[in-house]
């Protein structure tokens, strides 16, 4: 259970307690990502969360806010998406003030000095391009462009060496003051703390801060046109597949059935995937899928890596998969996958961090929290005949796109392959 309090200011806090931990995890969430952002702040949220660790008026330099939390033992941090960014700790029960009083003076009070702007910018050019050296970080960012081109929600959320070299530390200011809002955030706050010693530090921290009106996020633009398949040539031991399919938003009413036939496919040991890529043929040694949802749209990735000399045998393999989800899910298999998929949940949710995630993200995103009880339930009450309808809703050749990093000269034999 949970408790919601709503400050004057239209701050939203959520507390969680949970009374056997030692521990609290702490989230400040900010409706601020890669959707919230034109080409030319491409990469701007991201940018300023480095920024947040920066120094403060009360912690000026980037030792006090980190050493105020590891020299009690805990751990903190920060990530950027794209509908959100989020800064964390995971201390002890008894550090719970001090924590929030860390994260709530990064997020309201950074200094942003110039010097460190202009450092921490060759710092992210350098995290950027981390991504062309690794192959599957590289496919991951290609499939996106491919689902989503030209657009916002496909865009690298660190953005480009070109929109990075260009944001400047006042574009920076006026980002944080517009985003960083009471309005556009919510505190979570999950751990051996109790519900009233939760609220009143948050309204002592945070109920003096200030309105705004935040920008508002992208919308997905349907129907783009756009490459099916991307490409990455690169000298490497291994061809890195990404195959994915435009699927539902995170309240679409079939979002379940698609989580359960993403399953049965490929989460897991005992997926179809791994049974038949791996554990059959050997054409990979980690091979699984995935089920994405965000505010207006979805997608299911199917990923892996295989010898170069391999590739059109394991898409051709994964391919024959994917048709064989038409076929009717036998119960016992759907069982197998509710039970893991519930299972896997519970055993998240004993962890103060997951928590916390688990309420500020959707309080944050949908203004609604579901408790893990009523999840359960809805992924229970699948059938399989809503799982063969969602199968034969997306999962349809022309709904394929393929991100490939390899040592290839074109992307013609793929073309092909997907047709």
């Amino acid at each position: 259970m949970f408790k919601r309090i709503v400050l004057s200011n239209g701050l939203r806090v959520l507390t969680s307690t949970m009374p056997h931990s030692r521990s609290v995890s702490v989230g400040i969430f900010v409706g601020a990502g890669s959707r919230y952002e034109d080409d030319a702040l491409a990469g701007a949220s991201h940018f300023l969360e480095h920024m947040l660790f920066k120094g403060t008026a009360k912690r000026p330099e980037p030792q006090l806010i980190s050493g105020a939390i590891e020299g009690v033992g805990g751990v903190i941090n920060a990530s950027t998406d794209r509908e959100m960014t989020i800064y964390w700790t995971k201390v002890a029960a008894e550090h719970f003030e001090l924590s929030l009083d860390v994260l709530v003076d990064m997020v309201r009070a950074p200094i942003m000095a110039k010097d460190e702007h202009e450092r921490e910018r060759g710092v992210i050019l350098e995290e950027l391009a981390m991504t062309y050296d690794q192959p599957d970080a590289y496919a991951d960012m290609l499939i996106d462009q491919t689902l989503w081109p030209d657009q916002p929600m496909g865009r690298d959320v660190g953005g480009t060496r070109e929109s990075v070299s260009g944001i400047s530390r006042q574009n920076l200011v006026d980002y944080h003051q517009r985003q960083y809002v009471p309005h556009n955030t919510v505190v979570a706050i999950a751990g051996g703390v109790s519900e009233e010693r939760a609220t009143a530090a948050a309204e002592r921290l945070l109920g003096d801060w200030g309105p705004g009106e935040p920008l508002d996020w992208y919308p997905v633009e349907r129907n783009v046109d756009g490459a099916r398949v991307a490409l990455g040539k690169k000298r490497s031991d291994q061809a890195h597949l990404a195959l994915a399919m435009h699927s539902v938003s995170a309240l679409d009413s079939q979002r379940y059935a698609v989580d359960m036939m993403n399953a049965v496919l490929g989460e897991g040991m005992s997926s179809r995937l791994f049974m038949e890529l791996r554990e059959r043929r050997g054409l990979a040694y980690d091979i699984g899928s995935g089920s994405s949802h965000y505010r207006d749209c979805g997608a299911i990735t199917v990923y892996c890596g295989t010898d170069p000399t391999k590739v059109d045998e394991t898409l051709r393999g994964i391919m024959h998969e994917l048709e064989l989800m038409h076929e009717r899910v036998a119960p016992e298999e759907l069982d197998r996958a509710a039970a893991f998929a519930t299972g896997r949940l519970q055993l998240r949710l004993e962890d103060t961090r997951a928590v916390m995630s688990w309420l500020g993200a959707q309080e944050l995103l949908f203004d609604h929290v579901r408790l893990p009880e009523e999840v359960i339930a809805s992924v229970r009450a699948v059938t399989v005949d809503e799982v063969q309808a969602a199968a034969d809703t997306y999962i349809t050749p022309d709904n394929y796109r393929l991100a490939v990093v390899g040592p290839y000269r074109s992307d013609a034999r793929f073309r092909k392959l997907l047709v």
